[in-house]
């Protein structure tokens, strides 16, 4: 084995800094040829993997190392994934959102706003909003029918690998959804959840299969990822995140499939384990003999928080290798090359590791035709491409399927009746002997129903064309399908077919090249990809033309909609002078005026975030009339006037605000239809903001109103804000709504304001006082998409930098506990589930360093609750608190006190109750 860690893959904030960021995600493209990288500076880079390998060419930078940048995401980019074709990349990031990649082969250059070159370009071919949340794993079905996306919204998005459309929602986790894969056959999908659950989907109809959860019941849930993984025979999926001895012993687990048990466990690792991953390879054992059940095995690798890296062999109690501190933090990624041989780790510590082994090491592999002779041993043959689809193309196969076959997803296949007992990860024995694992889709009578793409679902698409829909090939004529391919014909064509259902072939090995005649041929600056050059074969150029024709013959006549039939004339923005009374709408309340009436500009603009909808408001600078237009993709949607200039604007993906300078308020739909009556503030608004359903509306008179527009009514009655900024030259800098309701007004005194309707008061989210002491204080470090770390980040933008001071013996701890106490509320004011949690568990790992028992009792107690609570008993107290329960919560602090020297009685006692009280509910 050869190991290396180059230093030059590396993320940071500009070119000019070296300190490196968080890489959270790597994968390795089909063809071995690049990898690609995300990471915590919103960026997916794309490197070279040649100087990687080989270390003449990393001396000669030819091919160049780094490849292409590329920046569209506005946060972290936590996972990537090439599709299996690999013509086209899959991101996924905090911003909420999924971007394809395509390779553009005409453009190359500077990057944006930074010294770097690019010497590929790869261009958004789509983006795919839906998420609420950080979009944290994604996976390709295999032939690219699919692509899944899950996040921490407790949300599973299907989309269809061929048009990018949203098929279904799969919201049935009831936690943040970290991993997702699919396996060989495509028949099954799994995800792994922070509910301590890995769920089993069919891709016929999206249905539930099975559900796990005894090797997760006590799985702590401070992972940042539970990647799993199945295995490339399709016999079982290595999940991450499980326990053993009620959570002590940290381990991975192995879950069969059909009978969807795990009584496999893979031990070792000290930490919890973050990623597993497959060798893409069935491994034999001894190459010489048969190909059969016991000579068969495959190959996982591990990633964990202890920063090791160890790699099993599926017929072995004890693991091949184990890499120990080979990082200085955990592990996030793991990703193997397409020949078996390579196996690439990205760590939060900002660096990627790469093993390189020989086949001997790996007890032997399998050669790529005995490997397609084994699955077409036992039934398996690899689904074809829709017809004129390139981008499912197989990638350098030389004997590659006609693009012009197709069959439709695999029907579902019976649960398994065998109740053979386990005798080893990989066999099953079954009256003393070995039975080989078939690995079979089969047919269904009944009728196939083809998805129903919900295209209704906004996405904002910039070059992708319309490809013509999948043609069923179920039915069969006279021995031969509908597109002309016999059986014959078809089972050998399986024979010669990559691997495991993956539509590229493996490349070349990449070891003992030369390093200028290899990966580029006599052009040592380029970096050619195979399925692109497959992509401009005869048969894929016809099957254009032909998707070509169709659209033309097929493109519908665009619709008529209020004002889409007038040319829209650009505006410059200004401000319009007050000319006497003409603007001056109200003058007896200037006087009374808390804040300052915004200025009437000539263009108002709000865009709806995940699309492209624009809500503009245009204001005449002589007699014309107000307008208030909405435009999507270029198009004016709808029109409509107003008697009295606009002033401030919002929309949001469920309604559109415009206030006027009068103090009224109209709220419209997005197809321009008034949903509400038009409201009257008394004066102008002064801001306004939208989330979701919910509305803000702060006048210039001080009075706050926050409005459920889908309910039409009030959270609360209108307060006013003049007890916030009654101290001198104290402002409001902004005013935002949640989704609940609640408002944030934030101060330039340094204080963050919410108002609670059940105290009818109010109260403090956060304050630049925690910043003089609390160990926790975020305000420095890189901005966050939580709310009450953005917070925490504009009061630390706005403040000045305090000078040191000598401070008490117990200052550091006492802000400490108190800044924690204090977000944990603003968590709950503000519905932010994920930050409550991470605040509590930092809560109580403070408590437990400090060794405070009392308040380690009263927060045991207050999570526990009544030992026999029942509805409608003790209404003081509730078993949840922001969507979780208590006692799930209870149970990950008692792990956190189990673990400190002086609380660790007072925890084991505490877990017992806490059992014994979960067994007596359960009966």
């Amino acid at each position: 084995m050869r190991f290396t860690k180059p230093s030059w893959v590396m993320h940071k904030d500009s070119a000019k800094d070296t300190k490196r960021l968080s890489i959270f995600s790597v994968h390795v493209h089909p063809d071995g040829s690049r990898i690609a990288t995300g990471g915590l500076d919103a960026k997916v880079r794309i490197w070279s993997t040649k100087p990687i390998l080989n270390s003449a060419s990393e001396r000669s930078n030819r091919p160049p190392k780094s490849l292409c940048t590329l920046s569209m995401h506005t946060g972290p980019v936590l996972t990537v994934r090439w599709a299996h074709s690999g013509r086209w990349l899959a991101s996924g990031s905090d911003d909420e959102i999924v971007m394809i990649w395509d390779l553009d082969p005409s453009g190359r250059g500077k990057v944006f706003g930074s010294n770097e070159i690019n010497i590929e370009n790869w261009k958004p071919l789509k983006r795919l909003p839906g998420h609420e949340s950080d979009v944290t794993d994604i996976a390709w079905a295999p032939e690219d029918r699919y692509l899944a996306s899950v996040g921490l919204d407790s949300n599973v998005i299907v989309w269809c690998g061929y048009t990018l459309e949203r098929i279904r929602k799969l919201d049935q986790h009831n936690g943040f959804v970290k991993g997702v894969c699919f396996d060989p056959v495509g028949e099954f999908m799994a995800t792994q959840s922070d509910d301590k659950s890995v769920k089993i989907w069919r891709t016929t109809d999206w249905g539930l299969e099975a559900e796990i959860r005894k090797p997760f019941e006590d799985s702590p849930g401070s992972t940042f990822f539970r990647r799993l993984s199945w295995s490339p025979d399709g016999a079982h999926i290595t999940a991450s995140n499980a326990t053993n001895n009620r959570g002590f012993v940290f381990i991975a687990a192995v879950i069969t499939r059909g009978l969807w048990t795990s009584e496999i466990s893979l031990v070792g690792h000290e930490n919890t384990v973050e990623v597993a991953s497959y060798n893409p390879h069935i491994f034999l054992r001894n190459p010489s003999t048969p190909i059969a059940t016991s000579n068969i095995c495959s190959v996982v690798a591990l990633g964990a928080d202890d920063r090791s890296v160890s790699i099993w062999q599926t017929k072995s109690a004890r693991p091949l290798i184990v890499a120990r501190e080979v990082f200085e933090r955990q592990i996030m990624d793991l990703s193997w090359s397409r020949d078996g041989l390579t196996l690439y780790a990205a760590s939060s510590d900002g660096t990627v590791a790469v093993f390189d082994f020989d086949a001997e090491e790996l007890e032997g592999i399998a050669p790529y035709g005995a490997q397609a002779q084994y699955l077409q041993k036992f039934g398996f043959i690899p689904p074809p491409v829709p017809e004129g689809f390139s981008h499912g193309t197989s990638c350098g196969e030389e004997s590659a399927p006609s693009a012009s076959r197709i069959t439709p997803p695999p029907s579902p296949t019976p649960r398994a009746s065998t109740q053979a007992s386990q005798s080893g990860f990989g066999t099953s024995a079954v009256n003393g002997g070995e039975q080989i694992n078939r690995l079979v889709a089969k047919k269904s009578k009944k009728k196939h129903v083809q998805p129903v793409l919900m295209s209704n679902i906004p996405s904002a698409s910039t070059t992708l064309s319309k490809i013509a829909p999948p043609v069923s090939g179920r039915g069969l004529v006279n021995g031969t399908n509908a597109l002309g391919i016999s059986t014959s014909e078809r089972r050998s064509l399986a024979a010669r077919a990559a691997p495991v259902s993956r539509s590229v072939s493996p490349a070349p090995s990449l070891r003992g090249f030369d390093a200028d005649i290899e990966m580029g041929g006599s052009m040592d600056m380029e970096v050619p990809i195979d399925s692109l050059d497959q992509a401009s074969s005869p048969e894929m150029t016809k099957g254009k033309r032909k998707a070509s024709l169709m659209e033309l013959e097929e493109r519908p006549v665009r619709s008529r909609t209020l004002g889409g039939d007038r040319n829209r004339e650009s505006v410059t923005v200004r401000e319009i002078a007050q000319v006497g009374e003409t603007w001056d709408a109200l003058p007896a309340l200037r006087s009374a005026e808390v804040l300052s009436s915004p200025p009437v500009l000539t263009l108002l603009s709000a865009k709806v975030d995940g699309s492209d909808d624009v809500l503009e408001g245009r204001n005449s600078e002589g007699d014309g009339p107000t307008e208030v237009l909405f435009v999507s993709s270029k198009q004016t949607q709808w029109l409509d006037y107003l008697p009295s200039p606009v002033v401030a604007l919002s929309a949001s993906p469920s309604f559109c605000a415009v206030a006027t300078q009068d103090g009224s308020v109209n709220i419209y739909s997005h197809t321009g239809r008034r949903i509400m009556p038009t409201l009257s503030l008394g004066s102008p608004c002064a801001l306004i903001h939208s989330c979701k359903s919910a509305l803000l509306l702060l006048s210039t008179l001080g009075r706050l109103s926050c409005i459920n527009v889908k309910s039409q009514s009030a959270y609360f009655p209108p307060v006013s804000v003049d007890s916030l900024i009654n101290t001198p030259n104290c402002t409001i800098l902004s005013a935002t709504i949640r989704p609940n309701g609640a408002p944030v007004i934030q101060c330039s005194s340094g204080i963050t304001y919410s108002y609670d309707p059940q105290l009818s008061s109010w109260i403090k989210l956060s304050e630049r006082w925690w910043a003089e002491g609390s160990d926790v204080w975020q305000g420095r470090q890189r901005s966050n998409r939580e709310v009450v770390a953005s917070i925490e980040g504009a009061i630390s933008i706005t403040g000045g930098t305090s000078e040191p001071r000598k401070r008490p013996e117990w200052w550091n701890t006492a802000l400490t506990l108190g800044h924690l106490e204090s977000k944990m509320l603003a968590a709950k004011a503000l519905d932010s589930p994920m930050e409550y949690k991470q605040a509590l568990l930092l809560y109580a790992k403070k408590i437990a360093d400090e060794g405070f028992r009392a308040k380690a009792e009263e927060l045991i107690r207050d999570l526990f609750g009544p030992v026999f609570w029942r509805p409608g008993r003790d209404d003081c107290w509730c078993p949840t608190i922001v969507g979780m329960l208590k006692r799930d919560l209870l149970r990950e602090v008692l792990s956190v006190f189990a673990r400190s020297k002086t609380l660790t009685k007072l925890a084991l006692d505490w877990q017992d109750t806490l059992k014994k009280a979960t067994n007596d509910e359960s009966t």
